[in-house]
């Protein structure tokens, strides 16, 4: 009897010890260079559009090998440039009609989900957060791995709608009668990530 309870006990030990080791897959982070990466916007309206760029605060990526699993990045809100080096265009950026920098001076992605098609290629959806709001977007990327154990995740034309974050100056959608005076609701980001572990 002795005999037999000790096996059992052996074996238990050695399922959990097999489960354990199993959920216990080590990921490899890497960390995201701000000063190497970039984030690139463009805003329509009827008349035109302007563009410029905004800096990251910082970031990093998770892999279980060369598969892409979570991660995130900060964005640093104060940062925002207009190409055209507008300062009018970059105050107003910064005032409540748009990001409100002087109370919320950042804003943040996280990864919540990946889906690989066994390419290069992956469909990111996570949970961005403009304004203290937060809602999902999904978009594809791509991560290229360099000679030296580096990475570069990029993604370009990811659309986002400003009136989900309480975004809403000169919106049609807000205000129907404004006739060719309104700014379009999506704002399209493109996304460079350089990252070491």
């Amino acid at each position: 009897m002795k005999s037999k309870l000790t096996t059992a006990a052996l074996l238990l030990f050695v399922i959990a010890a097999s489960s354990f080791k199993a959920g216990s897959t080590k990921e490899d982070i890497y960390k995201v260079d701000t000063e190497k990466s970039t984030l690139t916007w463009e805003g329509k309206k009827f008349a035109g559009s302007h563009n410029g760029t905004i800096k990251l605060k910082s970031g990093s990526l998770s892999f279980n090998g060369k598969k892409l699993t979570k991660g995130g990045f900060v964005i640093d809100m104060a940062t925002i440039k207009d190409a055209d080096n507008s300062a009018n265009l970059e105050n107003h950026l910064k005032a409540d009609d748009f990001f409100g920098v002087a109370k919320f001076p950042t804003a943040a992605f996280v990864i919540k989900k990946v889906v690989s098609d066994g390419s290069s290629t992956v469909t990111v959806t996570g949970d961005l957060t403009l304004k203290g709001i937060t809602s999902p977007i999904t978009f594809p990327a791509t991560v290229t791995w360099a000679a030296d154990g580096s990475l570069i995740a990029t993604a370009e034309k990811v659309m986002v709608d400003r009136t989900k974050y309480g975004i809403k100056f000169k919106s049609k959608s807000a205000m129907p009668d404004i006739g060719d005076k309104f700014i379009y609701d999506e704002f399209e980001l493109d996304i460079k990530l350089v990252a070491k572990k």
